[in-house]
């Protein structure tokens, strides 16, 4: 498996994550299991089935997690010299050429992004097309609306 990226603070969150799975959820699902089995046949009986579906996601998960963390790259941006290049972890800040609109995105890790808070993943298409470009630069790239164009105004590395 190859190394999988992430910021510091999506390695932090993922961890927190995991903790809690295993010291929370994991538990209090077992106790949902075990109280559903102590109200009868198990063939009828629907919380049982519920807590035991709810088992498995847990468990998926925590899987999922620990494959993440055990193939990680953690990479602090703010300890790396870029000398103005967009790389993963920086924030970038774009101009529509077409609207004449201002974004900021930060690229992250597939984990940790989130569109709604300007977080977009490194394998998305439009950070693809930032990566390696510099403060000034124009990117073109395919959106599922057509092909976008963009001015790089600048680049932080926080």
């Amino acid at each position: 498996m190859s190394k999988v990226p992430m910021t510091v603070r999506g390695h932090e969150l993922l961890q927190e994550e995991l903790r809690r799975l295993k010291g929370v959820d994991r538990p209090n699902v077992v106790k949902a299991i075990a109280e559903a089995r102590a109200h009868g046949d198990l063939r009828e009986n629907a919380e049982y089935h519920a807590a035991k579906e709810q088992q498995g996601f847990i468990e998926a998960r925590i899987k999922d997690i620990e494959g993440k963390l055990s193939h990680k790259q953690v990479i602090d941006v703010a300890a790396v010299d870029a000398r103005g290049k967009v790389i993963f972890g920086s924030t970038v800040v774009i101009l529509d050429e077409s609207t004449d609109r201002e974004t900021s995105y930060k690229i992250v890790g597939e984990d940790e992004a989130d569109i709604k808070h300007g977080m977009i993943s490194y394998t998305s298409p439009i950070a693809r097309a930032l990566i390696g470009k510099d403060e000034g630069d124009a990117i073109e790239f395919q959106a599922p609306d057509g092909t976008k164009t963009y001015d790089i105004l600048e680049v932080r590395y926080e």
